[in-house]
Order: C-alpha cells, then structure tokens, then sequence
C-alpha cells in the first residue's frame, strides 16, 4: 500500500534462513512441495499464506498495510513449529528485489490497480495505457522506475513491480521456476502484455483467463485474472496451467443440479459455508441506493463478491412470522473466502482487509495446477477446516 511518510518504510534487510519442514498429512508430500518456496508480493492478510501451508510451502509476504501485517503475524503466531514458514516483511515492494530472497523460487502477487479500474472512467484507460507502455519499454530492457515516479498517481505503477522482479531474477541468471498473479477482471490487459514479455525470457504461459470463484468451491461468485507462467528448461519442458473448474458456475435462478462425479459439483452455498439457514440477502453494492436495483440471495445460492463494505448488506430471517434483519459481521465475511473460522483478524479494517484478499481455496487449486502438486487421494483440493 502506499500513502505513509518516508519515516515508516521499512528498511531492506535479508529475510531469516528457510529451513524446509514436513508437513501434516493433508498435503502433498515428495519432491513436488519440498522444492519450492514463495515470495508473495503485496501480500495482505494471508490468501495465498493459509493456501501454502495447507499445501506444505513455505512463503515470504511483503505487505505495507500495518493491519494486514498484525493479521499475517497473528496467524504465523498460531502455527505448529512442524508447519512450513509464513513470514511477514513489512515494507515497500518497491524497495526490495530477488537478490533480497535468494531461496525463493516460486513469485506470486496480486498488486494494487485502482487507477485503472476506474468504472468507465477516462482516467482508468489513461492509467492502463501507461502501464501498457511501461511494459513495452521493460521487455527491451529499460529500467523505468524514475519514469514511473513521475505519474500523478505513483499507485499506477505498482502492479509493474511483479514483472520487474522477474525480468530482474532472469538478469541475475536465478529465474523464478513459476509466476503466479492475480486481480481483478480489470487487469487482465496487463496480464496478458506481460505473458507476451515472459514468453520472450523462456517461460511457458497459459493464457490468461478470468476464473469465477465458485467454479473452485468458494462460496461466492468472484471474479479474478489470473496469470501462470512456468520455466521452461531443456530438461523441463513443462507447461503452465490454469486449475480446472470442480464446481459448477453460478447462474441466476439455476438450481445446483448435482452433476455426475466425472463432472462438476454443485456449487457451495452460503448456508453450506456459513452453517446457517433460511435467511436471504439483500445487497447494496452498486446500487445507488437504488432499492429496485438491489440483488438478493437466498442461503441456498452464493453470496455476491465479499468487498470491504459487507456489512451494507442486509441479512433477513424470518422467526415467528416477523422479519429481523442483520448484517454479516467479519467472522462471516471470512468464512465466505474460505479462510478458517477464527483465522485471527487483527489490526482496523478488518472487513477491507477481508475484502482484499485472495480466498485461500482458489490460491489452493491455483498453486496446485501452476506447481503440478499431486491432488490428494479422492482427487479434490481442501484446505482441511470449515468444510472446504
């Protein structure tokens, strides 16, 4: 995140020495997990951190946001000594490089992009355009950090920080054995001019798409652009994936018709996740506060996008012919992107702070296609609590 003074940035230090360790049964085991390790750039409250674990990697998360860093160490608080390392580095993207994580092997990232997602905004194209070019002067070589601290809005420029990191790895002769990045739908232009870059170094990418949550068990319907990318060796002709959906996509009014197992489970309700039911909400997300335009849900569908503003939505049940209406409070709000039921939120902003993350879940189908992890024994991917 950016906005603090000068006197709060973190200074670069070298990370602790990684020491890999097995971890419990429910993850991968073999030479498949032991080899990687991840440096996650703009990290938040732990997505991508619960997802690794669970998967037995160890990952390094670099976070600005103080509050995200309390969650982030309140959750490596937690953690049995047996697990695989989470750490958090405080500090700005911006000031670090690979030199600075020399066991890492695996980038992962979702970087900030608000300039230029503005909703049908000008401004938002003018952005995107920037970094388009930037990425174009990049692939021939060009250092353009002064160039890009001279924007109106120095956040445009950070979601170029994942590709200078790994055209930066590529000059030291160390690239990453994997790229992992992902946004919202309004990146995937940028996506897509990097693979065209990553292509050129020597990677395998597969297109970037936009994967629907719910189609990977999450109880909701998000929307995110992912990008993979994979090293390719002489003697590692791997090519990079995308997970396969497991679940079906939401449709309005469309039931869950449950599928034949070859196929597609039905999707995950809020009443499944939540443990609760016979309830309906009501939304207010981008509405105006127009109450004709407002969406509703019942316990039985997935809930709408979980942002920072959750609580807007209204929760109504009815108890004895009478309606009482409620809001989703942060316990809930996690839960609908899959983090554990008392994951220890810490810090203020909690419900942003949520709201920003990646669900653990799609991090856990995500890492597992793009690393080529083995799935467990019945064939699914869970992160072992609540359900999912």
């Amino acid at each position: 995140m950016v906005g603090k003074t000068a006197g709060e940035k973190c200074r670069a230090v070298s990370p602790p020495k990684v020491v890999h360790r097995p971890h419990e049964s429910h993850a991968p085991t073999g030479d498949q997990v032991s080899r990687y390790e991840i440096v996650d750039l703009f990290a938040g409250p732990g997505g991508l951190d619960v997802a690794a674990n669970r998967l037995g990697i160890p990952v390094t998360g670099i976070e600005w946001d103080a509050d995200a860093c309390a969650t982030r160490r309140a959750y490596e608080a937690n953690l049995k000594k047996e697990d695989p390392h989470v750490l958090t580095v405080q500090g700005d993207v911006r000031l670090f490089g690979p030199e600075k994580f020399p066991t890492a092997n695996v980038l992962t990232g979702g970087p900030p992009c608000q300039t230029f997602t503005v909703a049908g905004g000008g401004a938002g194209r003018r952005a995107l355009d920037q970094v388009l070019a930037f990425i174009e002067r990049m692939a021939d070589g060009e250092d353009v950090r002064d160039a890009v601290a001279l924007l109106d809005d120095e956040r445009t420029g950070l979601v170029l920080e994942p590709l200078r990191w790994a055209l930066a790895a590529i000059g030291r002769g160390e690239p990453y054995e994997a790229v992992i990045l992902e946004q919202v739908p309004a990146v995937l232009p940028v996506w897509q001019a990097m693979a065209t870059v990553l292509r050129a170094n020597g990677y395998s990418v597969a297109e970037p798409e936009i994967l629907h949550t719910e189609e990977y068990g999450v109880p909701q319907t998000r929307r995110r652009a992912v990008l993979v990318a994979r090293l390719q060796t002489p003697g590692n002709p791997v090519e990079a994936r995308l997970p396969e959906p497991t679940h079906q996509r939401y449709r309005k009014d469309d039931p869950p018709i449950p599928q034949p197992p070859a196929v597609f489970a039905p999707w995950v309700s809020m009443g499944e996740a939540l443990g609760q039911h016979d309830f309906t909400v009501v939304s207010n997300y981008g509405t105006g506060g127009d109450p004709k335009a407002r969406g509703r849900r019942t316990d039985k569908e997935p809930a709408f996008t979980v942002t920072g503003k959750i609580s807007r939505n209204r929760v109504l049940t009815v108890r004895d012919g009478v309606e009482h209406d409620s809001r989703f409070g942060n316990e809930e709000a996690g839960l609908l992107q899959t983090f554990p039921r008392f994951y220890p939120w810490s810090g203020r902003a909690i419900a942003q702070q949520i709201g920003n993350a990646i669900p653990p879940l799609l991090g856990a189908h995500i890492l597992t296609a793009a690393l080529d992890l083995p799935p467990r024994a019945d064939g699914k991917i869970s992160l072992g609590y609540d359900g999912f």
